[in-house]
């Protein structure tokens, strides 16, 4: 403090009044030269953030209470945004509002008490942005099965970009890179990963108003590598958070190690643990999709030649039942009353025949000669016509007939397990007429009917072979 002033005070000599603005200045002057640096430590009071970027608020504790401001060029450097009941500590120096005579203090840094001020703002940003719901579930895109073309924003010195070339090399050759290179670390690094996802979007927007199929970009891989959490902050910062959601393009989120968490890895449609990671998810290896396929063919070869074992054995049970036996012997009533309508049909041509002849006799006698000849030669062309035609559809019927009747004996024989009997195989029975498949089926000393090309016989089991 300035001895003088208080001394001239008291001093009757020189007792001369001070002004209010005088004696403020002073105080102001004393303050900031006795507390030009100090730590204060209380609770966020009344935060207000006035629009021309400065925070007012209060810091306080159980007694006693402090005005702070932190003008806008100090407050950008702050990580996290101050709220009402957060216990933080502050750096900064004191000094007096003139106007109102108040001393305050002008922060120039703050630190939460507890959780790290980069904590603090993580979880602040995070709940903010879930609020609004960029990461709800319903917005989350499913990745292609067989991408083209895939996006990739990093560093361009990095290991993410190596790792993510080299993976998707090793694994597929169908599959192109688009790379959007951008800082991920440091000062701006947020701005320049959100102009770089931008990027890529604009290309995919031109690619697909032009109609260029080849150019269009599948999907988008963000990320970078391990690091702490000041080198990851980046992919903590509200600015990429939006461009991610705003993403025409499905994105996978790959940042750090696969215990590092951002704000990117919620709002992207996929995260991935590593880099590497990421690029396995948009590169199948050709190879295994080759072997799933050409398995699902075997299986299906299989499942086919089961449906057609199960059906044979269908047909070989349903030959061997009554209902087949009814069947042939409908056949030999159709093939027997076809050839007793073919000789009804001979014995009516002829019976019309000798009619006809009989008539033309009965007309000769009362025609002259002349007329008889005329009449009989006219009678003899429409009876050649005539008998010339029933022959003829006699035969085609006859025909067709045996051959539909040679097709149905053709199938039936195909059919028939008597066909296979001719070619020295045996059907072999229970007692109770069910067909034996399956040597376990039976025991020493049952009884079983053998069925042969002619005829059958009985027999007795002496021993089983179920290997055989």
């Amino acid at each position: 403090m300035s001895q003088p002033l208080f001394a001239s005070l008291f001093d009757e000599t020189n007792r001369r009044p001070l002004t209010v603005s005088e004696l403020t200045e002073s105080v102001r002057k004393a303050i900031e030269a006795r507390f030009s640096s100090v730590w204060v430590e209380g609770e966020i009071s009344n935060f207000k953030a006035h629009s021309s970027g400065h925070w007012y608020f209060t810091i306080k504790d159980e007694s006693a209470q402090l005005r702070a401001k932190c003008f806008r060029s100090a407050n950008s450097r702050i990580r996290f945004r101050p709220t009402d009941g957060l216990h933080v500590r502050a750096r900064g120096r004191l000094s007096v509002y003139e106007a109102r005579g108040d001393y305050e203090m002008i922060v120039e840094a703050l630190d939460p008490v507890g959780a790290g001020a980069l904590q603090v703002a993580f979880e602040q940003l995070r709940d903010r942005l879930k609020a609004e719901g960029l990461f709800a579930n319903e917005l989350k895109r499913a990745l292609p099965v067989f991408p083209g073309r895939v996006g990739v924003v990093t560093s361009p010195t990095g290991a993410a970009i190596r790792d993510i070339l080299n993976v998707i090399s090793r694994r597929t050759r169908t599959v192109h890179v688009l790379f959007s290179p951008a800082r991920v670390q440091g000062e701006g690094a947020g701005s320049d990963i959100a102009r770089a996802i931008r990027l890529i979007n604009e290309h995919h927007g031109r690619a697909l108003r032009e109609a260029r199929h080849l150019d269009l970009v599948d999907v988008l891989i963000v990320g970078r590598g391990g690091g702490s959490t000041e080198d990851l902050w980046a992919f903590n910062q509200e600015e990429v958070a939006r461009a991610i959601r705003a993403s025409t393009i499905p994105v996978i989120s790959a940042v750090g190690h696969e215990t590092d968490f951002t704000i990117a890895d919620f709002v992207a449609d996929r995260r991935a643990p590593t880099p590497s990671a990421a690029a396995e998810l948009v590169a199948a290896r050709e190879d295994q999709i080759c072997s799933a396929i050409s398995q699902l063919g075997q299986n299906l070869i299989q499942f086919i030649r089961y449906r057609i074992v199960n059906a044979r054995t269908q047909v070989q049970s349903q030959a061997l039942s009554h209902a087949f036996d009814k069947v042939q012997s409908r056949l030999r009533d159709a093939n027997a009353a076809t050839i007793f309508a073919g000789h009804r049909l001979q014995i009516l041509t002829q019976e019309a025949l000798r009619a006809a002849t009989a008539r033309a006799g009965e007309l000769s006698g009362r025609l002259s000669p002349a007329e008889l000849r005329g009449h009989l030669v006219n009678a003899r062309n429409r009876f050649e016509l005539v008998a010339s035609g029933n022959q003829i559809a006699v035969e085609k019927h006859m025909d067709q007939a045996q051959k539909r009747f040679a097709l149905a004996a053709t199938s039936l024989e195909a059919l028939s397990p008597l066909g296979v009997l001719q070619r020295g195989y045996a059907i072999a029975q229970k007692e109770d007429g069910t067909l034996l498949r399956d040597a376990s089926a039976v025991t020493a000393g049952d009884a079983v009917s053998v069925r042969l090309a002619r005829g059958k016989f009985a027999a007795r089991v002496a021993t089983t072979d179920n290997d055989a």
